[in-house]
């Protein structure tokens, strides 16, 4: 029977942590709302364009249903995007760039993103290190604008 229990609690243990695979995250002190509001402020005064905000929230609130807040935001430049294309199109697949702010049971808030050298095994990229390095450094950059106090 214990080792049935261990078996499982190791199950749920990897099955959390391959969900995490690929993703960054980093805790906010402001709530879900100001740190995509702050985002958006860091993102647009380097010139990245805002192409959508996604409450989950307000969209499951309108279907009946409970979500605590989640909201994501979509956003890019053409500048940052067209390299990593040129590297390998198919990485169209992850353009525009998201990131997306939610509160978890303990009400603390997080913001993550897709980890851009995730997408160098996922799209089979090769010769664009540097490339990656840059776009992972800029999200690492708005992310911290976005959950400075």
């Amino acid at each position: 029977m214990r080792s049935l229990f261990l078996g499982s609690a190791l199950f749920f243990l990897a099955t959390a942590a391959m969900a995490q695979e690929g993703v960054n995250s980093v805790e906010s002190p402001h709530d879900v709302a100001t740190t995509i509001d702050k985002l958006t402020t860091a993102l647009e005064s380097k010139g990245m364009s805002i192409f959508g905000r996604v409450n989950h929230s307000a969209n499951a609130e309108k279907a009946g249903m409970n979500l605590r807040p989640t909201e994501l935001l979509i956003f890019g430049n053409p500048k940052v995007g067209t390299p990593l294309m040129n590297c390998a199109q198919s990485v169209a697949l992850d353009l525009p760039q998201k990131m997306l702010a939610w509160q978890d049971e303990d009400g603390t808030t997080h913001l993550g993103w897709n980890d851009p050298m995730h997408l160098k095994s996922r799209h089979s990229i090769e010769g664009c290190d540097e490339v990656l390095q840059k776009v992972s450094q800029a999200l690492s950059n708005f992310a911290a604008a976005a959950t400075a106090n």
